[in-house]
């Protein structure tokens, strides 16, 4: 991207960010702190063509907040000869490691586990008393990894977007770069998964094309070049949304394809801030009739919503980045957020759920 073009994209976030709200945005989309929810999500794992040394890594909610998730119990079944619970270490992502003998003509494994959430929204027009982030989770949430590097084409973009929109404090800077990500992005339907979150790439390409892991991954590193601690949040959508929006729900029990990654940025007496500019593309891409205009009133909804809130129909899996499975006989991965297996020694594609052999159901329980 030419200094020309970022300055005209930079001046269209700061006229959109300036417009009246009740110009921009229908007020439909409001979720809000209330009821919660409990869902029981079932991961099953039964490896394709077995052969030779076996195992697995099914992900399990690890993410605990008071305000908006409590994970529950996790239990399962099935024929491995071990099976663990284990952390990684950096980030407590938790998972379900599963071996099984080499002779095994069946490895299967069904893990269940339950999970309450409840809508997030945070009025930021209030501060409140927050404590302050410790200076290890500041440390860690402002870092660069493997493919959120915080230097380089990354910190340039950064500086330029809070120059351009003329951002002093943290929430000017953190919202500057949500509205310059939701501007100059675009949910390409071709992406495997959720993308790869290869924030350096995209921006020396000028192809800011990708899914959720890609264009919420960009944020982060943009939060993180600027100062401000930032996450991506890894999880999994469970159920439709109760606002309307066909594209920001799951739309059935089988939520085998559903992974969906959020983002939150931290900022002082607000605490960790839910933000999802993924999201704001995915509704102009997919949301009936599909290729929808920022000025369309679903859109400026969502787009308005998703800076400070979002609905409680996803439950989280972890934050973690570079993550090295327990006993791989291969390199770490990205990101953790489908179920992971080795036949072999060889790492089966986990985008690829019919034929590695995995399926995730949901359903709603009571409390």
């Amino acid at each position: 991207m030419d200094r020309r073009d970022f300055l005209k994209s930079a001046a269209a976030v700061t006229v959109a960010a300036a417009l009246p709200q009740a110009a921009r945005a229908d007020t439909t989309f409001a979720p809000k702190p209330g009821a919660w929810r409990s869902f029981e999500l079932v991961t099953r794992v039964s490896i394709d063509n077995p052969q030779g040394s076996m195992q697995a890594w099914i992900p399990l909610p690890s993410v605990s907040e008071t305000d908006w998730i409590r994970p529950g119990d996790t239990t399962w079944k099935g024929n491995a000869v071990k099976v663990a619970r284990v952390r990684d270490p950096k980030y407590g992502a938790e998972m379900l490691h599963a071996i099984w003998a080499n002779d095994e003509i069946d490895p299967t494994i069904e893990v269940t586990s339950r999970i309450a959430t409840q809508d997030r929204a945070i009025d930021l027009t209030k501060p409140g008393t927050e404590a302050a982030l410790s200076d290890e989770a500041r440390k860690l949430n402002l870092q660069g990894t493997d493919l959120i590097p915080v230097d380089g084409i990354v910190k340039e973009t950064s500086d330029k977007i809070v120059a351009a929109a003329n951002a002093k404090s943290d929430i000017e800077k953190a919202r500057a770069i949500y509205e310059w990500v939701v501007e100059n992005t675009v949910r390409t339907a071709s992406t495997r998964g959720c993308g790869i979150g290869d924030v350096a790439a995209m921006l020396k390409s000028g192809n800011l094309g990708g899914k959720c892991a890609d264009l919420n991954a960009l944020y982060v590193g943009l939060a993180r070049a600027s100062g401000l601690p930032a996450r991506d949040v890894y999880g999994l959508r469970v159920a439709p949304s109760k606002f309307g929006y066909k594209s920001l729900g799951a739309g059935s029990s089988n939520v085998t394809k559903a992974q969906h990654c959020r983002a939150e940025v931290w900022l002082a007496g607000f605490g960790w801030v839910p933000v999802d500019p993924a999201d704001v593309r995915k509704v102009m891409l997919e949301e009936p009739p599909t290729n929808l205009p920022l000025t369309d009133a679903k859109v400026a909804a969502a787009r308005k919503t998703l800076f400070g809130a979002w609905e409680g129909n996803w439950i989280a899996y972890n934050t973690a980045h570079d993550v090295v499975l327990p006993g791989s006989q291969n390199t770490k991965i990205g990101f953790l957020m489908y179920p992971q297996a080795e036949r072999a020694k060889l790492q089966l594609d986990s985008l690829d759920p019919d034929k590695f052999r995995y399926s995730i159901s949901v359903k709603e329980v009571a409390a």
